[in-house]
């Protein structure tokens, strides 16, 4: 979310209190190890013969590849090489991109749920505030936690805050 900080700037000359905003994304990693892996139980092979321009040789072998993927519904089809070997090569690197791209898919999907609304960087859309002059507090909105001991809380302790937000969240989902 986004936190709003409130103090005397060193640089300005004037010793006006300015206001700064920084937002503040905590996502967990999800695995990067997208590593396709077909298990020859989820998938069916077919062979057929391959049509097209290709002289005597495209009605004689069944040469095209067709793969089914049964977890997914994913059908690849090859027939652009001369051998079935060479097209079933070509097939499973097909089906594998597409279930690379599917689980990438998946993934960027948990991420955008887990985010949930991204707010503009700007006055009224903070989620806390650190006023550390003229009094020092730290102010989660949401939850109307405070905390004056700003020092603590730059140091990390957080503890109170977090525990406020689970209550929060909590009975705003109904729970």
């Amino acid at each position: 979310g986004v936190h709003r900080l409130v103090r005397i700037s060193p640089f300005n000359a004037n010793g006006k209190r300015q206001t700064s905003f920084v937002s503040c994304d905590v996502m967990p990693d999800i695995e990067e190890d997208l590593d396709v892996e077909v298990r020859p139980e989820d998938i069916r092979i077919d062979t057929y013969r391959s049509s097209g321009a290709g002289g005597q040789h495209i009605n004689k072998t069944s040469s095209a590849i067709r793969i089914t993927h049964f977890p997914t519904g994913i059908v690849v089809t090859c027939q652009n090489e001369r051998s079935q070997f060479q097209n079933k090569d070509k097939a499973m690197q097909m089906l594998k991109a597409k279930l690379y791209m599917l689980k990438q898919q998946e993934n960027a999907e948990k991420l955008s749920d887990i985010r949930g609304d991204v707010k503009d960087i700007n006055f009224g859309n903070q989620i806390r505030s650190y006023v550390m002059q003229p009094y020092t507090l730290v102010k989660d909105h949401r939850t109307n936690a405070e905390n004056g001991n700003i020092q603590a809380v730059m140091d990390g302790d957080i503890d109170y805050f977090i525990s406020e937000y689970l209550k929060w969240i909590s009975l705003k989902s109904g729970r």
